[in-house]
């Protein structure tokens, strides 16, 4: 089977299982369910969730078993999102070409929105048809990711340095949290699903944290390059509030060798994974040429 057709049956399986997971907009509260359903049903790459099922099926994992998983990461991301773009954090009006929910609804029903989506993830893992082992270890997992240690701790950093220059190692850091970690927690998923090694799950942390930094040279280039229809959120917004990125640091080039460096990185990790590894591969590839 084709990785495209492998990720038009992830997505659709994630899609179902999302919707599933969310309460109807018609139950009470009204208005916080509607916005739950606004931040995660609007769209998006769902690239996290692709992450868990492509990482299991390096080990041949049923699909069923990652449902639930996929579903909490991409839970956790909305989430991120909603508080992302409130007014005390990003202020922005649009995600995903749509109103962001603070816009559409109104700020409490936002913050509101974020932090039942953050509590729906855990949820999902906690009642998943899997293992007592396999779901703690999920668990553990997502909840590190998620918090001080990850992508918490690195929307702090980020809120820290506006207006300030950061070093490229402090730069990196912020990212390999805000960014990567909740990328790692999706691809330690999937592979936990499947029993990794200790060495395959190296190798996995190693494409991963690759793979996050990518994600965000890449948007870095394209704040730049793009319109606001292209990317379907405001363009402009790094320069506009002084953030140091990669291109301001390094040049425009320069954050165009970061890009194919971190491409060798990850098709390095993923080298001893052979033909199984077409669907990560694919997506790495994604990281590095996405256009909006």
């Amino acid at each position: 089977m084709s990785t495209e057709a492998a990720f038009a049956r992830w997505t659709a399986r994630v899609e179902a299982k999302l919707e599933q997971s969310l309460p109807v907009a018609s139950q009470s509260p009204e208005r916080l369910h509607a916005a739950m359903r606004h931040a995660v049903l609007g769209g998006g790459k769902r690239v996290r969730p692709l992450l868990v099922y492509a990482a299991g099926a390096l080990f041949d994992v049923d699909e069923a078993i990652l449902d639930a998983p996929a579903a909490a990461v991409e839970l956790i991301h909305a989430y991120s999102l909603v508080h992302d773009d409130l007014p005390a954090m990003d202020d922005d009006d649009l995600r995903r070409g749509q109103p962001t929910v603070h816009i559409a609804f109104d700020e409490a029903t936002a913050i509101l929105a974020g932090d039942a989506l953050q509590t729906s993830a855990f949820d999902l893992l906690a009642h998943a048809d899997a293992d007592v082992a396999l779901r703690l270890d999920w668990l553990q997992v997502l909840s590190r990711a998620s918090g001080v240690a990850g992508m918490c701790g690195g929307q702090a950093l980020d809120i820290d340095a506006t207006g300030s220059v950061q070093s490229l190692s402090a730069l990196q850091r912020m990212h390999a949290l805000k960014t990567g970690a909740l990328m790692r927690a999706a691809v330690r998923m999937g592979a936990a699903a499947g029993g990794a090694s200790g060495d395959e799950l190296r190798r996995l942390d190693d494409f991963a944290a690759a793979l996050g930094l990518a994600f965000q040279v890449r948007d870095d280039i394209l704040d730049i390059e793009s319109s606001s229809e292209q990317l379907g959120k405001t363009a402009g917004k790094d320069v506009a509030q002084a953030k140091s990125t990669y291109p301001a640091l390094l040049g425009m080039q320069g954050a165009a060798a970061k890009l194919e460096e971190l491409a060798s990185t990850m098709q390095n990790a993923l080298a001893p994974f052979d033909a199984r590894s077409n669907a990560l591969k694919a997506l790495g590839e994604l990281a590095i040429n996405r256009v909006h």
